[in-house]
């Protein structure tokens, strides 16, 4: 959650978190839109500009969207006014964001739009841990990433006068760590918002395979201009070194983790810092052609490594993920940089029992625990061990005690899994989705599912908001049995439990008997997150004592 900002006025800067300078970097670089679905390590832009009462006063839009394809289509809305706008999104949401972003490439934008993907290496909180680098190149747009906070915040800048330039998305690339650590900031003038203008042509946004054609071409060309694009290229910094035999080159946020190594004067051999892309391949020959061997440390995919191991064809040695110099998965940090410097550093600590890692849990109280321990008893004459799960917080039932959730592959796929599985002749199939992640990608599962008329149960976990993420406002509250009802589900099919104890037997009784039913059925679940509950009785509370 965003707090106030923390000002040291001795310095004249801020202490942000990475989310935060680049929330406060779009609202100084002249925002009007903000739109993005929760996701961590992405989520505390948004609730940094929800919370600016700087934002407020200027008007900003800044509402939580259905899901990250809703958010980045709208926010092109925006920029098709003329208007400066963002998405933001962690990495496996630019997959469902991935057609409007692959294609606003090609129509190009009118106002500035800039695509913030938080990346997850090491996968926290996540299903993979992808390079969103990856989606700039194969799109053929422009990509930042920036090692620190104050880079996150000066890039903003660059990237939305980018942006208007070459009239492109430009893809802003963060991580974990630099999205949820500190650093202080200093801040630029604010600049105010564009003028409201639409596009001088206005047939820039219809992909009409003509039309199609001819802007691919210009996107094609304008990438090879962008390699030597100065608000790019300045981000790129070469630094030599007299220890000609090592030379490396590191991106983003790894070159924190190699400069931590040698505080003070720094390294001895030359380095080259990339942060942004894409890069002529003349700005490695200062470092290759004076080093007999080259190291990458990037966050993520070996992106950089592979792209210069089809550069270059000199015989020069290159290390880096492919080889094993540094592993192959997970995050790097200083240690694993330090060994791969020739440096020997000291072993991390060895972490006392009480203090080791523990599995996530329920919060005591919570909702799902008694929907779950409901459906738990209302299988057990079925002789099924398992129902399609999504994500979110209920997913913790695939842990002990419950060890009832047998899949979570994506936003939605529960619902789309309990029909295939029916189809192949599971039964009963049964689905549990949380209510925010059903109207992210549930709705179009359970439209398939009236179509066919399949044996399925849905189970919507209504805790009325977006739990895993910090409790930000769900789409669904209120709306959840209308919705279905809409999408064809019979309304004696849609019912209502409150996951209480003492509601077991009732609750047991009514998922059997829509178990039973050979057609679709939803049954939601609906109790408050005890946590958003909690502060809702807080804040409450504090009204009616200032009332008094």
């Amino acid at each position: 959650m965003p707090f106030e900002i923390i000002v040291l006025r001795s310095m004249q800067k801020l202490m942000l978190l990475g989310d935060e300078a680049i929330a406060l970097g779009a609202i100084d670089a002249g925002l009007s839109g903000m739109y993005a679905y929760p996701g961590t390590p992405s989520t505390e832009i948004m609730e940094y500009i929800q919370s600016s009462s700087e934002a407020a006063k200027r008007g900003i839009q800044r509402e939580w969207s259905a899901n990250e394809k809703t958010a980045l289509e709208t926010a092109l809305g925006m920029s098709y006014a003329g208007k400066r706008a963002m998405a933001a999104m962690k990495h496996v949401g630019l997959n469902v964001a991935a057609d409007p972003f692959i294609n606003s490439a090609v129509t190009g934008v009118n106002g500035g739009l800039i695509v913030v993907a938080a990346d997850d290496p090491s996968m926290h909180s996540s299903q993979n841990e992808q390079d969103s680098r990856f989606y700039g190149k194969f799109s053929f747009v422009p990509v930042f990433e920036p090692s620190d906070q104050q880079e996150a915040y000066d890039m903003v800048f660059d990237a939305f006068e980018l942006s208007e330039k070459y009239r492109i998305p430009v893809l802003f690339r963060i991580t974990t760590r630099l999205a949820h650590s500190r650093a202080a900031v200093e801040r630029k003038v604010s600049e105010p918002e564009k003028p409201f203008h639409l596009p001088s042509d206005l047939r820039q946004f219809v992909l009409l395979p003509a039309i199609a054609r001819r802007k691919y071409k210009a996107l094609l060309a304008s990438y090879e201009s962008l390699k030597y694009e100065n608000r790019l290229s300045k981000y790129n910094v070469f630094r030599d070194g007299s220890n000609r035999k090592l030379g490396v080159i590191t991106c983003g946020i790894a070159h924190n983790y190699l400069m931590e190594n040698f505080p003070g004067s720094g390294p001895d051999f030359p380095v080259l810092k990339i942060t942004t892309y894409p890069f002529s391949k003349d700005i490695i020959k200062d470092l290759t052609e004076r080093c007999e061997e080259v190291l990458i440390l990037e966050e993520g995919y070996p992106v950089v490594e592979e792209g210069l191991r089809g550069i270059l064809d000199n015989n020069l040695k290159i290390s880096g993920r492919l080889d094993g110099a540094v592993p192959r998965e997970g995050e790097l940090n200083p240690s694993i940089v330090a060994k791969a410097v020739g440096i020997i550093s000291d072993p991390f600590p060895v972490v006392p029992d009480v203090v080791k890692t523990r599995p996530p849990s329920f919060c005591n109280g919570c909702g799902h625990s008694d929907t779950f321990n409901a459906v738990i008893d209302a299988l057990k004459p079925y002789k099924i061990d398992g129902v399609f799960s999504d994500i979110g917080c209920y997913t913790l039932a695939a842990l002990p005690p419950y060890s009832i959730i047998n899949s979570c592959v994506d936003m939605g796929a529960s619902v789309t899994m309990a029909i295939g599985a029916s189809d192949a002749g599971l039964t009963p199939s049964v689905a549990v989705i949380g209510d925010s992640t059903f109207t992210h990608s549930g709705m179009t599962g359970l439209l398939d599912a009236v179509v066919k008329s399949s044996p399925v149960t849905i189970i919507i976990t209504d805790n009325s908001t977006t739990g895993m993420t910090g409790g930000q406002k769900s789409h669904a509250t209120g709306r959840l049995a209308k919705i279905c009802e809409g999408l064809g589900v019979a309304s004696e099919h849609i019912r209502t439990i409150i996951p209480l104890r003492k509601n077991h037997d009732d609750n047991v009784r009514i998922l059997q008997e829509e178990f039973g039913f050979r057609g679709v059925s939803v049954i939601i679940s609906a109790r408050e997150c005890i946590q958003t509950a909690s502060r809702h009785r807080k804040e409450m509370s504090s009204e009616n004592k200032i009332k008094e």
